[in-house]
């Protein structure tokens, strides 16, 4: 039956106009109308949906692989209770990050960090194996080579456990979401499944300082990196639903270097034996999973004073999506000016979850 499906499928594909992007809409929402509306979607819509879940999960099967991981904290490979909400993470040289990352799940009920360093050399390895909550991870292959990474998260979730709630982030990522202040993951959690949904989508807003130069790493030893980096693009996105995910693009990178990068990921999710990331960190499989509403925002943190230093690390390494290209872009514009300069007539301070609710970045996760 399934097959007959997707003969149909194939030949009315380009007719029904299910191979085409969708409308872009403009984001942050303009209401809450506007923000469901990306969730409703057609009988032929799902269809285009299903036989993407169905043709790639095909195609990933038969380039299964595994890449050599080996846990090296003091302690072992921890064991995962059922009560416990473990965070799976990437890192490279985020030494200055990283206190405050682990300070921020903690304190929203994260009882395990699973972490897989991609060769630092400024002593974040070194500070992780101090972390007695830390499983820390290494491979002699490199983040490009581990397909950006996916073929380490997807082995991790395997070695772990299925049939669980994750976070999934980078250590540069910092999900917020209504009153994440007071409010703990596994409440948040309860909302989700309150409303049936098995992910959180929340886009990327890239924080930056009015002075990058002033905004020195030790500063985020005793701050968190919203009060350093403090500034966000408030306009200037749009937000589709295509036929695996939805897609934001936009922000400062696009502004000032034309980096027309995916800025939206589903860092919350319950993770199963049907569950995949395919091509794209951005669109897990099965992509029906992914339109679901808007209800958390990544706070991701790429810009301090060393943001030369981490640009050409990145460029000089390649490692990263389109050869580095939005490195590259960065480092460009320095041999240009010397200096970058992302505040703009667009910047709004970053003040807190309400803030970033009222402006209609996320919609509230539901109380239970």
């Amino acid at each position: 039956m399934a097959s007959r499906v997707i003969s149909i499928y194939r030949r009315h594909e380009d007719k029904l106009g299910l191979s085409k992007r969708m409308t872009l809409s403009p984001y942050p929402f303009e209401s809450k109308e506007a923000a469901l509306r990306l969730t409703r979607r057609t009988p032929l819509q799902r269809l285009s949906t299903w036989y993407e879940t169905v043709k790639i999960t095909r195609r990933e099967r038969r380039r299964a692989s595994e890449v050599a991981l080996q846990c090296i904290s003091p302690r072992g490979q921890t064991s995962l209770s059922a009560h416990e909400l473990p965070l799976i993470f990437l890192t490279r040289n985020d030494r200055k990050l990283l206190p405050s990352f682990l300070a921020h799940y903690r304190g929203m009920g994260v009882a395990r960090f699973i972490c897989v360093d991609d060769a630092s050399t400024d002593g974040s390895r070194e500070f992780l194996l101090e972390q007695r909550d830390v499983d820390l991870w290494t491979s002699p292959v490199r983040y490009k080579d581990a397909r950006r990474g996916r073929l380490w998260r997807e082995q991790l979730f395997a070695i772990y456990g299925t049939n669980r709630w994750y976070v999934n982030v980078d250590s540069d990522e910092f999900l917020v979401y209504e009153n994440f202040e007071n409010r703990d993951l596994w409440s948040t959690i309860r909302g989700l499944e309150k409303q049936a949904l098995s992910r959180m989508a929340a886009p990327m807003l890239d924080l930056y300082p009015t002075d990058l130069e002033s905004a020195r790493a030790e500063k985020l030893q005793n701050s968190p990196p919203w009060e350093v980096a403090d500034h966000y693009d408030d306009e200037g996105y749009t937000i589709t639903a295509t036929k695996r995910a939805l897609s934001v693009r936009g922000g400062p990178r696009e502004r000032e270097f034309n980096a027309g990068l995916e800025l939206i990921k589903y860092p919350l999710i319950y993770w199963d034996d049907e569950c995949g990331f395919g091509p794209s960190i951005h669109q897990p499989l099965p992509y029906g999973r992914n339109f679901v509403p808007v209800m958390g925002v990544l706070l991701h943190f790429k810009f301090f004073a060393d943001y030369a230093e981490v640009a050409r690390d990145a460029v000089d390494g390649g490692q990263y999506f389109d050869n580095s290209s939005a490195y590259s872009a960065i480092v460009q514009r320095l041999e240009t000016l010397g200096a970058l300069r992302l505040h703009s007539s667009v910047s709004r301070k970053f003040v807190n979850s309400d803030q970033l609710v009222a402006l209609g970045f996320c919609l509230p996760v539901p109380k239970v």
